[in-house]
C-alpha cells in the first residue's frame, strides 16, 4: 500500500470515529472551566500560561485510558466498576456522581442566563427556552444527529481564539510565560496557588471519563479503530486547551493590562472586555459563553443518565426510544428540569453551588481514577491492551498530582466557605 493510499486510510478512519474524545474535552470549557481562564488572566495576566502544557498531558493520558477501555470490552466505565467491584460501591460513586453532575448543570445554566442578559433577554424568557431545546435535542434525535450537533458546537469555541486575537495581547510574552515555569517567590502567593490549582484541577472531572467511554461504546468503535479513536482524544485535547489558552490571553490583554481584577461570573468577563477590545470581541466572547455553557447542559445530563443506568443496570442510549429507556430518559428530563429551576429562584447563591460542585467532584475524582487504572491494568479484562510500563508510570503520576491537587483545591474551597465574609 502507498503512503498516500495509507494516509487516506487514516483520515478517513479518523473522520469515522470522530466525537467521543472532541466532544468530551470541549465540554471541559464549560461556564466553571470559562469563569476559571478569566480569572486566571484577569488576575495574573500571562503568568499561569505554564500551566497549558501539563494540562494538555494529564488530560491525553487519562482520556486516551477510557477510550481504550471502551474501545476493548465494549462496555462502559460504571458498568466496569459495577462488575470488577460490586452493587454496593458502584451505588456510592453513582449517587455522589449525580449530586455532583446536578451541581454543575446549575452552573451551565446560570451560564446561559449571565451570556444571553448581556443581550438583554430576561433569564425567566431564556433559560427555560434553552431547557426545552437542550430536553429536545436527546430525546428526540439518535445518537448520529446528536452527535453530529455537538461536532458543531465544539467548532465554536473558535470564538474565544478570535476574542484572543482582537484583544491584541503580547504574543511574545505569551509564547514566553507558556514554556517558563514560574519563579520559586510566586508560591508563597496564597492567592496564585489557588489560582494554579483551579486551572489544572478544572481540567479532569469525574463526568469526564463516564461519559467518554459511554460514547465510545455506543459510536461502536472497535479494536480496528482504536488508533483513530486515539487519535480523536489527542485532538479534542489540544484543541481545548489552545482555545482555554486563548481566554486566559484575552483576559489578560485587557482586564489584567488595565486593572481589572475581580471577575465574579463568566459573564461579568465579557462585560468588562466591552470597552477595552471592542463590541465585536464582546459579542463573540458572550456567544462562546452561551455555546458552551449550553453544550455543557446537554452532555452533562446525558453523561449522568448513562453512567448511572450503566451502573445500575438499567437500558439506556440516545439511540432508544423514551419507553425503551424510561429511567434514561426521566433522570435525563429531572437533571434539566431542576438545575433550570433552581437558576430561576430568586437571589439564590450560584456562587456558593458551583463551589460545592467542584467540592464533591474532588471527593469522587480520586475513587474513579483508582478505579480507571485497577481496571486497565486487568489482564483478563484488557489483554494486550493494558498499559504498558512506561504509560502506567505516566498514568498513576498523573493521578497522583491530579489527587494532590484535588485535595489542595478542596481544602482551599471548605476554608473560603468558613471564612467570615
Amino acid at each position: 500500500m502507498s503512503f498516500w493510499k495509507r494516509w487516506r486510510t487514516s483520515l478517513f478512519l479518523f473522520f469515522a470515529v470522530l466525537g467521543p474524545g472532541f466532544i468530551t474535552a470541549n465540554v471541559d470549557n464549560d461556564a466553571g472551566g470559562i469563569l476559571t481562564y478569566s480569572q486566571a488572566g484577569a488576575q495574573y495576566g500571562y503568568h499561569l500560561l505554564w500551566t497549558m502544557l501539563p494540562i494538555t498531558i494529564a488530560l491525553i493520558v487519562v482520556q486516551e485510558m477510557c477510550a481504550r477501555m471502551g474501545v476493548v470490552t465494549g462496555k462502559g466505565l460504571s458498568d466496569l466498576i459495577r462488575e470488577e467491584f460490586g452493587l454496593r460501591m458502584t451505588f456510592f460513586i453513582m449517587l455522589l456522581l449525580v449530586l455532583v453532575n446536578f451541581g454543575n448543570v446549575v452552573a451551565e445554566f446560570s451560564g446561559i442566563a449571565g451570556a444571553i442578559q448581556l443581550f438583554r433577554v430576561s433569564k425567566y424568557i431564556s433559560v427555560p427556552l434553552c431547557a426545552l431545546g437542550v430536553w429536545l435535542l436527546v430525546v428526540k434525535g439518535d445518537y448520529k444527529s446528536v452527535e453530529k450537533i455537538f461536532l458543531v458546537a465544539s467548532g465554536f469555541y473558535i470564538c474565544y481564539i478570535v476574542a484572543g486575537v482582537l484583544a491584541q495581547p503580547s504574543w511574545h510574552e505569551a509564547l514566553i510565560e507558556t514554556v517558563k515555569l514560574p519563579s520559586r517567590s510566586v508560591w508563597s502567593d496564597r492567592n496564585y496557588v489557588y489560582m494554579t490549582v483551579g486551572v489544572i484541577g478544572t481540567t479532569i472531572t469525574p463526568w469526564m471519563q463516564f461519559y467518554l467511554q459511554a460514547s465510545v461504546v455506543e459510536k461502536g468503535v472497535n479494536v480496528k479503530q482504536y488508533a483513530a479513536s486515539r487519535m480523536d482524544v489527542i485532538v479534542g485535547s489540544f484543541f481545548t486547551d489552545i482555545v482555554a489558552w486563548f481566554i486566559i490571553v484575552a483576559c489578560a490583554a485587557t482586564l489584567w493590562t488595565h486593572g481589572m481584577r475581580n471577575i465574579n461570573l463568566p459573564s461579568d468577563a465579557a462585560q468588562a472586555m466591552r470597552p477595552l477590545a471592542g463590541d465585536f470581541a464582546y459579542i463573540l466572547f458572550a456567544a462562546g459563553l452561551f455555546n458552551a455553557s449550553f453544550f455543557a447542559a446537554s452532555v452533562l445530563p446525558i453523561s449522568t443518565a448513562y453512567s448511572v443506568c450503566e451502573g445500575l443496570g438499567f437500558e439506556s442510549g440516545v439511540d432508544k426510544k423514551f419507553h425503551q429507556a424510561p429511567f434514561f430518559y426521566w433522570l435525563y428530563t429531572l437533571l434539566i428540569v431542576a438545575g433550570a429551576a433552581v437558576v430561576l429562584i430568586p437571589n439564590f447563591p450560584l456562587v456558593p453551588m458551583t463551589i460545592l460542585s467542584q467540592v464533591l467532584n474532588g471527593v469522587l475524582l480520586p475513587f474513579v481514577l483508582y478505579f480507571m487504572l485497577k481496571l486497565i491494568n486487568k489482564k483478563d479484562l484488557m489483554g494486550e491492551y493494558t498499559n504498558s510500563y512506561w504509560f502506567n508510570i505516566v498514568a498513576w503520576a498523573t493521578a497522583v498530582i491530579v489527587v494532590g491537587l484535588t485535595v489542595v483545591m478542596l481544602w482551599q474551597q471548605v476554608h473560603q466557605m468558613m471564612s467570615p465574609a
